[in-house]
């Protein structure tokens, strides 16, 4: 009987150890916010990279893609190239990772490169396209969500800042397209928002214009007696949110 409740103990712990280690296993090496962006080095349809070093201090986004010749991943890379300049712009260096090997990239650039998308000229592509046959990059990146080891999930966009910090992280199942307005306007909000002890906040919906909010109460009473024209830069909704007039 005693032998009987070791062995069941046994199972037991061993079951709860499995269920633990697929937990963590699923999750473990997706870099989070403020996390180090992982580095890797691959072959592109623009040359070999060395990621993030190569891009220096610019702002950089990762978009992943399952495969190529997809129809949603096709009309988000068309988007992205004819906002290539915009993002330019913002300093952004934009990278696209695909599991398809750098033969069928080059094929599939080439082919986007001839449509026509959505009344818009057909445009060149500037940014690489990774070769990520191996899953280097999305394992790298926690894009092989486990327990069902497939390339369904990558599907994932980070922006890195340019102290190669993970700023922000959006994953999108496989039938949905990307807003890439949106990610442009949290590039924007980020570059915006600033960081260190000068940082504002932006509100929900916010967009470029927009008043912004400020983490703290924004003077005190010594500073508005030495400048009493500090009351008009500042307004607050409540008690708890105080924005800062643009």
């Amino acid at each position: 009987m005693k032998n009987r409740l070791v062995l069941f103990s046994f199972l037991v712990l061993l079951l709860c150890s499995g269920n633990l280690w697929s937990q963590n296993k699923s999750t473990a090496n997706i870099p989070m916010i403020g996390d180090d962006a992982p580095s890797f080095t691959a072959e592109t349809t623009s040359g070999t990279l060395n990621f993030p070093g190569d891009y220096g201090r610019n702002w950089k986004i990762i978009f992943s893609h399952p495969r190529d010749f997809t129809p949603v991943c096709s009309s988000e890379i068309l988007t992205l190239a004819h906002m290539q300049d915009e993002f330019a712009k913002l300093n952004v260096k934009l990278v696209i990772v695909s599991t398809d090997t750098l033969e069928r990239h080059f094929l599939w650039k080439q082919d986007l490169e001839s449509l026509a998308y959505k009344d818009n000229a057909p445009v060149k592509i500037n940014f690489p396209l990774v070769d990520d046959n191996r899953l280097v990059v999305s394992k790298e990146y926690g894009m092989l969500h486990m327990p069902v080891s497939t390339t369904k999930d990558v599907r994932g966009v980070f922006i890195i800042n340019p102290q190669n910090k993970i700023e922000a992280i959006y994953f999108y199942p496989m039938n949905i397209g990307r807003n890439m307005e949106e990610i442009k306007r949290t590039v924007i909000a980020l570059q915006t928002a600033g960081t260190g002890k000068d940082r504002f906040l932006t509100p929900a919906n916010w967009q470029v214009g927009d008043d912004l909010l400020v983490p703290q109460f924004p003077y005190t009473d010594k500073q508005l007696q030495a400048n009493p024209d500090l009351k008009y830069a500042y307004y607050n909704v409540g008690s708890f949110m105080w924005f800062k007039m643009i």
